[in-house]
């Protein structure tokens, strides 16, 4: 039998942007909602999956997850050889680099996979696999993050999953360059960003929370922040937001995925 070492990494090679930084939004959050799982796990290990042609994402994964547990330990992963050998050298205490895929060439299995900007070179009915796939790979408690933010991080959407699959959609954004809620469908993940169109759910909460931004604009006077934490809570009377002010102030909303999965078709 072929040893999961030798096995053929499972998956495509992506065009590898990355910028330092980039994905702060959402390594707050993961920080926030599975630190106490990294905590008290006996092997706390994440993983960075496709972490790009630099290996900023998988450094700045580590002092952000030992900031709330300590014991952490880092996997980047990646499919490209050559980023791989490129990112050895940033490897010390708690952060090394490996060749490999959606099959997630860890020993242990991981309390955290994070998959940020992979998926969208790959088609939507793909998906739903590569989710079952990785999740498979968890450990209990663990989670699966995958999503799509912009650039230079300023707008992120992402998914997060358990082994039984998608539990939460997360919204974030930086609110002083957020022109409306809807500016963020640009950056859903790729379940969700071919099905931003009407009768469908995500495109009916998008709409609902540019109505919910605009009813609060007397509210833009005291900030953005206390624009966005209104119109939220306007929102929440429709839908199953399942966060609380705390992350709203910092430009996020959760929303439970059963309320946004796509219709069937």
């Amino acid at each position: 039998m072929t040893s999961r070492a030798t096995t053929r990494p499972v998956g495509t090679v992506t065009r590898g942007t990355t910028n330092p930084n980039r994905l702060r939004r959402m390594d707050r959050w993961i920080a926030a909602v599975q630190g106490a799982e990294l905590r008290r796990a006996a092997d706390p290990v994440a993983v960075d999956l496709g972490y790009g042609a630099a290996p900023w994402t998988a450094v700045e994964l580590l002092a952000r997850l030992r900031a709330v547990a300590p014991r952490a330990r880092v996997v980047g992963v990646e499919i490209e050889p050559a980023r791989v050998a490129a990112a050895k050298p940033y490897e010390r205490d708690g952060l090394v680099f490996r060749h490999g895929g959606f099959e997630i060439p860890t020993p242990q299995r991981p309390v955290l996979v994070r998959a940020a900007n992979v998926l969208r070179q790959y088609d939507e009915d793909q998906v739903a696999q590569v989710w079952a796939r990785i999740c498979a790979r968890l450990a209990p408690g663990g989670l699966l993050v995958e999503g799509t933010c912009d650039e230079i991080g300023r707008r992120h959407v992402w998914v997060a999953l358990g082994e039984e699959g998608p539990r939460t959609v997360t919204f974030a954004a930086r609110l002083g360059s957020l022109g409306r809620p809807s500016d963020l469908a640009e950056r859903l993940p790729k379940a969700l960003i071919h099905r931003n169109v009407p009768g469908e759910p995500v495109h009916a909460f998008l709409r609902d929370f540019d109505r919910a931004w605009a009813a609060a604009a007397p509210y833009a006077s005291y900030g953005a922040r206390q624009r966005w934490m209104r119109a939220v809570r306007e929102v929440r009377a429709d839908w199953p937001v399942t966060d609380g002010p705390v992350r709203w102030r910092q430009g996020e909303v959760t929303v439970a995925w059963e309320a946004l999965a796509p219709r069937r078709r």
